[in-house]
Parts: C-alpha cells; structure tokens; sequence
C-alpha cells in the first residue's frame, strides 16, 4: 500500500507524467481494455483526479463518433465514481435558493423520484403488460419529456459560458447524450401510445432511458457543475438565472429569485443615439423595438460565423439566450446537426447559393425557416441571417379583406 501512495505521491509532483498515465488509462478503456482492469490501475496510480483534470480528459478525447460516446459514456462513469476531490468553499452558491446550480439539482431530485416510480411502473408491467400499467408508464413518460428544459438549459446557458474559457467537453459530449436521451424518451412515449405486444421492445428502452437518466445526474452533479462553479464570475451566473426563465424549468420551478451577496453587473440603458440610414434616420431604441415588434425571429452571424444579434420578441418560436452572443453558431446546434449547418454556410461563403429555406412542424406550430446570404455592394459575404416564422395563421387566410372598399 505504501508504494501506491508513494507513486501517487510522485505523480502529484510531476503533473505532465500524471496527465499522460491518464490519457494512457482512458485509452485502454476506449480500446476494450476489461473496464475492471482500467479502474484498478486508475486507483493504484491516480486515485482522486480532479475537475480539471477530468476537462483536460474530455478536450483530448473529445472527436469520438456518436457510436463511441455511446458505448463509453457508462465506463467513463464508472471510473469516475468516488474518485473526484471535492474542493472545499464558504457559502456555496449552489446552496442558494434561486442560484442556478440550486435549481438543477433541485430538478435532478425530482427527476430521480420520477424514474424510481417509472421503475416501479416497468416491474409491474413486466409482470403483467395490461392497459392500466401501460397506462402508468405513459402518464410517467409524458412527465419525463419535461427534462428537455432541463437540458436545454444546460446547453444554452450552460455551455456557452465554459467554452469562454476553453471547455469544450461538454458541449461536444453531453450534449450527444441528452439527445440519445431525448429520443429514446420519445421512442418509449411512441411505443407506449401504439402498444400491440412488443413487451420486450418497451422494456428495453424504458431501461435504458431510466440507466441514462440517473448517469446523467452523476455527472452533472459531480462533473459539470463543479467545473461550472470553478469557472463562473457572479455577474455570469447572474445572467444565467435571468435568461433561465426564456426556456424553462423541469417538474419544478425556483424556490425564489436569487439574490447574490455582491453583484457587480449593471443594467446598462440603450443609448438614444441615432443611425443614418440609405433611407431614413431611427435611434437605436426606435431601431430595436421596431425589430421586436416584427412577428418573426431574427437572428444575424457574422462572417466568421459568430452569433452578433437576435430578435427578441414577446412569443419566441425557438428558444434564445444572450449566451449565444459572441458564440459559433455551430455550437448553437445540436453535434448531429451541424453538417447541415456547415454546408449551408460553406454554400453561401462560396457564392454558390442566397438562400436556403426549410419547414417543420414544431408543436402547435408550422415553421418556415429562411436563410439569406447578406453581401455588401460588392457582393462579399459579411454574414447569414436567419428568418423563422409560424405561417399557421397565413395559412389559414381565405378570401379577402381589403382597406379600402
């Protein structure tokens, strides 16, 4: 035992030698190592690793496929537990009713108690698949959907602020899992609504869906949030629990409004100072509320395909927090979709189209997103911007009605 401790000990002192043991032992994991194996030489050389450390991990590991982030997101889990040094501080944010970290954790407490009951729910449907515990599980399902605000949180105000201080693990892992989450929440909702027999089918998901959950909670609780609170400035964290309630919140909503002992961040006034235009003069509180009053979202990204401005008007069809300002607009996606995103981008960069238009069903909604290629008088790219409107009630215009008779 005393040469484990010494060789920890040797390794503290010389931290490029201890994060190459680490990469070499998360290797032998992501290569089929015996998961047992790795975790036994993780404490004989390691022990306790810290946030981060466990950052560092996710930056350097962190262009795995969706299949591998798959397959290694519960061993990941494994080595990690019991094995996070927790860092000691005086009046801990995340105990402070309204606190953004207290919400979610308040949230993840709900969470569990509701996948203990789907547990519950599944073992009685798995003895017996009648209409009333089928009936149970769906009831439990529908609540469940809710934790895409949870999630939804974490991505949009969450993330954004770790990637200014270069933490991107994150963001290219956990969002992946959120979505395997969302989908198989879906699958079970789709395969309870439509049962006719396939028991096996929903056990299975449902499993999954209740194994990924309570994972999930593990590393937020243990992983991202403490790499959060390491990082945060209050002003930041005051920012988030204002923009929180744009998407949301999961079973539960705030105790009560946050207010922190010091805060520093000022609500700054719009200033009254005028801009000439080709084809009139507004100022620049005329300019934005004329921008919100339009009846469609706005959204404009540079050249460089940075977020610089969002419309912000009273019924949002997609979410928006100012955390997207400054921000990629391919870190704004979900990793799944950010092909789509990039070749539409490459096109207009490359001349080769002005626009690209999609519609979706989005709940009670149909959406037309429009996207334009914005060019200056020479016909330089300067940016993209994006138009998202509900035509439900263009859609359902008939016959005429006219000013004048």
């Amino acid at each position: 035992m005393s040469e484990l401790i010494n060789n920890r000990e040797q390794l503290t002192e010389n931290p490029n030698k201890r994060q190459a043991i680490l990469k070499q032992i998360f290797k032998d994991l992501h290569e089929g190592k015996n998961v047992s194996e790795v975790k036994a030489h993780f404490n004989a050389f390691i022990g306790k690793i810290t946030i981060d450390e466990i950052s560092q991990l996710q930056h350097d590991f962190g262009d795995l496929s969706i299949e591998e982030m798959h397959r290694l997101h519960a061993k990941h889990t494994e080595i990690f537990k019991g094995a996070i040094e927790e860092v000691e501080k005086p009046n801990k944010p995340e105990e402070q009713p309204g606190h953004p970290i207290h919400t979610f954790i308040l949230e993840n407490k709900e969470i569990d108690k509701l996948v203990n009951t789907l547990q519950v729910h599944l073992d009685q449907f798995e003895m017996e698949d009648s209409q009333e515990n089928i009936l149970l599980l769906l009831e439990d399902i529908n609540l469940l959907l809710d934790i895409d605000k949870h999630y939804s949180r974490k991505e949009n105000l969450i993330f954004p602020y770790l990637e200014t201080y270069g933490i991107y693990g994150p963001t290219n892992n956990m969002w992946r899992i959120n979505d395997f989450i969302r989908d198989a929440i879906k699958d079970a909702r789709k395969k309870l609504a439509s049962y006719h027999g396939e028991k096996q089918a929903v056990i299975e998901v449902i499993n999954f869906v209740i194994q990924e959950v309570i994972t999930m909670i593990y590393r937020e609780e243990n992983i991202l949030f403490p790499m959060a609170l390491n990082n945060f400035t209050e002003d930041e964290w005051v920012k988030i629990a204002r923009e929180s309630d744009e998407i949301g919140y999961c079973l539960i909503a705030p105790t009560e409004v946050w207010k922190p002992e010091r805060h520093a961040l000022d609500e700054k006034a719009i200033s009254e100072g005028y801009i000439k235009m080709e084809t009139g003069i507004l100022s620049l509180k005329q300019l934005e509320l004329l921008l919100n009053h339009l009846p469609v979202d706005l959204t404009f990204i540079d050249q460089d395909d940075v977020v610089r401005y969002f419309s912000h008007g009273k019924e949002r069809i997609f979410a928006r927090t100012k955390a997207v300002i400054g921000r990629t607009v391919q870190n704004c996606h979900p990793p799944r979709s950010v092909h789509v995103v990039e070749e539409l981008l490459a096109d207009f960069k490359a001349g080769r189209k002005d626009t690209e238009d999609f519609w979706i069903k989005f709940r009670d909604k149909y959406v037309y997103i429009r996207y334009f290629a914005v060019r200056d008088e020479s016909g330089k790219y300067i940016g993209t911007l994006e138009f998202t409107q509900n035509i439900n009630p263009i859609q359902a215009i008939e016959g005429e009605k006219r000013i004048m008779f």
